[in-house]
């Protein structure tokens, strides 16, 4: 099993067996939205010795509808994630998606995410790579896990192993999104640590009414499956009141759920982990 997610700067419990967590709102709404959540996740983190990586978008550029809720403006939202990473002494992670935004964005956060429908960008993978920062690279929902490989060996050639990738499922245009676990280990061939993002895998795109739909009563099945097949990582999205979150709240998980959901992860992940010590 990949750990060398232990090795992002300020990740804590890295001497532990856990998972890794991705966890946080889909998008920067405001600071005291994102103080709440943060703070909340960073609790858990100490509960269960998780190592953790704080999650929001400074800015959404993939959405549905022109009129859909993408930002507070870039600097604004990314000086609150900076601020996330200094109160709470925990690494932070966010999307680019412009060769342009790299190097903005990696002055105030720790990871570089890039979307799943940008992950064959060449230039957007060369530009995040270039910054020296970790790259996660969301695997496309039109991918195979296996066809991954030519994504991280482009972060690879521009001169960065500091390479993480994510399954978020697979879609075939029909307003829902299928995961194939056999995705898991295909991508661990390339020597990174797999994510899979369990809220965006439920996700119910391209309805009726311009905004995605979801299925967050499966977020607990597909956390539990991922573990079960040996995930390094699991990625949540995450927010206090859903219904009125301002991107993506259909198919993310209440805030008050997040501690029984890590419970029952954590469980089977000492149980996995005792078949191997």
């Amino acid at each position: 099993m990949n750990n060398s997610f232990k090795e992002i700067p300020g990740i804590k419990y890295g001497k532990t067996d856990n998972f890794l967590l991705i966890a946080g709102p889909c998008v920067v709404e405001d600071e005291k939205i994102v103080l709440k959540i943060a703070e909340h996740l960073s609790e858990l983190s100490e509960k269960y010795h998780l190592p953790y990586v704080f999650k929001a978008s400074y800015r959404k550029a993939n959405r549905s509808k022109i009129d859909s809720f993408s930002g507070i403006g870039d600097e604004k939202a990314l000086k609150i994630l900076a601020g996330v990473r200094k109160k709470f002494s925990i690494p932070v992670i966010t999307d680019i998606h412009n060769p342009f935004e790299a190097n903005l964005a990696a002055q105030y956060v720790d990871i570089l995410q890039i979307p799943a429908f940008l992950c064959r960008q060449t230039d957007l993978l060369v530009a995040a790579a270039k910054t020296g920062k970790w790259i996660n690279i969301k695997k496309g929902q039109f991918l195979s896990g296996s066809s991954m490989r030519f994504a991280v060996e482009k972060v690879r050639d521009s001169g960065n192993d500091r390479i993480m990738v994510t399954d978020r499922g697979n879609m075939f245009g029909y307003q829902d999104i299928v995961v194939d676990f056999r995705n898991i280990p295909l991508m661990q061939k390339a020597e990174v640590p797999v994510i899979m993002d369990i809220t965006h895998s439920l996700q119910q795109p391209n309805q009726e009414a311009g905004v995605s739909g979801g299925n967050p009563e499966m977020i607990e099945t597909i956390g539990k499956a991922a573990i079960s097949v040996g995930a390094d990582g699991i990625f949540i999205e995450t927010h206090p009141d859903p219904a009125n979150a301002k991107s993506d709240g259909a198919n993310m998980l209440n805030l008050a759920g997040m501690d029984n959901l890590l419970h029952k992860l954590v469980a089977i992940r000492k149980t996995i982990n005792s078949f191997y010590n």
